[in-house]
């Protein structure tokens, strides 16, 4: 499975126009993704047919937020739902930096059993594996992570036994390439990948590198 983060209607059309399985839509690429524009996302549904997944997430930062911004999150979300999103990507943290419990449940139940993935917040706590069961618990669908670590490479070993935990639900991320997705494939053990697909030097989704991953992970 290979997911495609957009963070601009260009690359969501790249990908979305690609053998990517999904995107990740969003916006401000400097701040790793914030909520994107409802009526880009409108378009893109109205046009495209490969699922979209949200994400909810109104400031950068530390993914601690603000009762202002966290009344933003159900706002953005029942919206994002009822205009078609196939699913959503957010995590809150609460201040001690683990998993707020009470206000990810409350972002579940408003997704209405779509599916949600818990983003790299999740590699801001102090205990990555206590984390992810806490958040399988919740009923996340999947987990977004680079194993803790600025990359996915330098996070592989702790991937691994994340996988070995929940096979079918951890997404690798994290400065995932072409060039690299090899590797992480043979020490992980997972096919299930998440990717800007941006290269260096470039601004948008590349094509090419989409399907080269998407040839690596079959």
């Amino acid at each position: 499975m290979l997911e495609i983060a957009c963070f601009e209607i260009t690359s969501a059309e790249t990908a979305l126009n690609s053998v990517a399985d999904r995107i990740e839509f969003c916006s401000d690429i400097q701040s790793g993704g914030l909520t994107p524009d409802l009526e880009e996302f409108r378009y893109l549904k109205s046009k495209y047919h490969t699922p979209i997944h949200v994400m909810i997430r109104p400031s950068a930062g530390s993914f601690l937020y603000s009762e202002g911004e966290f009344e933003q999150m159900k706002i953005s979300l029942s919206a994002f739902r009822d205009a078609g999103a196939d699913g959503f990507v957010f995590g809150v943290l609460d201040v001690q930096q683990q998993i707020d419990v009470v206000r990810n449940r409350i972002l579940l139940d408003l997704a209405d059993g779509k599916p949600c993935v818990f983003h790299r917040a999740v590699d801001r706590t102090r205990d990555l594996f206590r984390s992810a069961e806490l958040i399988m618990q919740l009923g996340f669908r999947e987990i977004l992570t680079s194993g803790g670590k600025r990359t996915a490479l330098e996070g592989k070993e702790n991937l691994k036994k994340l996988v070995e935990l929940f096979p079918e639900n951890i997404l690798i991320g994290g400065s995932v390439r072409s060039g690299n997705i090899s590797e992480l494939i043979h020490t992980v053990k997972s096919h299930r990948f998440h990717s800007s697909a941006i290269l260096s030097y470039e601004t948008f989704a590349n094509p090419n590198e989409i399907k080269l991953m998407k040839e690596c992970t079959g």
